[in-house]
């Protein structure tokens, strides 16, 4: 894993994917999605107290009259300043003003994490670097379905789009 130069916290923002009760009680590999939560919520913390942009990304399904129990946030993670983003796709970008958001904060680099790694994170990070935004994954804020698939992600794509740390070695720097 690469240890990323420290980020200007004013450039910087924390995207988190699909960080929704319902997700995170999935069984989740390879890490439980309580355990990626925490680590989000302390990196969360650590973006806000850094005055860097907190951007919380969910989906709802299309077409239903009512989205399924637990569709919200997992409560207390949305604060004020954050941004939320509601997504009908696997991704984040697409039909979404996120992008239009980003470039509003001036932001240039995105740091991610959330459920499911080969899934919603990757997506959104695909369409982030087909965007021109620099890429940091944060390995240990992340978990999918099965090890294996988020090996995958996090060993063989995540590295050809940007750097790969754990939360561990995450810098921010103001100015």
């Amino acid at each position: 894993m690469d240890a990323p130069h420290a980020l200007d916290a004013a450039r910087t923002a924390l995207v988190l994917v699909d960080l929704m009760e319902r997700i995170v009680a999935l069984p989740l590999e390879p890490r439980k999605g309580t355990e990626v939560l925490t680590t989000a919520e302390e990196l969360a913390g650590t973006f806000r107290s850094a005055g860097a942009l907190v951007v919380l990304v969910r989906v709802e399904r299309a077409g239903v009259a009512e989205q399924p129990p637990g569709s919200g946030l997992v409560p207390g993670l949305l604060r004020d300043g954050d941004v939320e983003v509601v997504k009908r796709t696997i991704g984040g970008f697409q039909g979404t003003d996120l992008d239009r958001r980003l470039r509003e904060h001036g932001i240039t680099t995105l740091v991610f994490g959330g459920i499911a790694t080969n899934l919603g994170v990757e997506s959104t990070a695909r369409a982030a670097a087909d965007l021109g935004y620099d890429l940091v994954f944060v390995e240990d804020a992340m978990a999918a379905f099965t090890a294996a698939e988020h090996d995958a992600s996090v060993r063989l794509d995540f590295p050809r789009l940007g750097s790969v740390v754990t939360a561990s070695r995450m810098r921010l720097t103001s100015g």
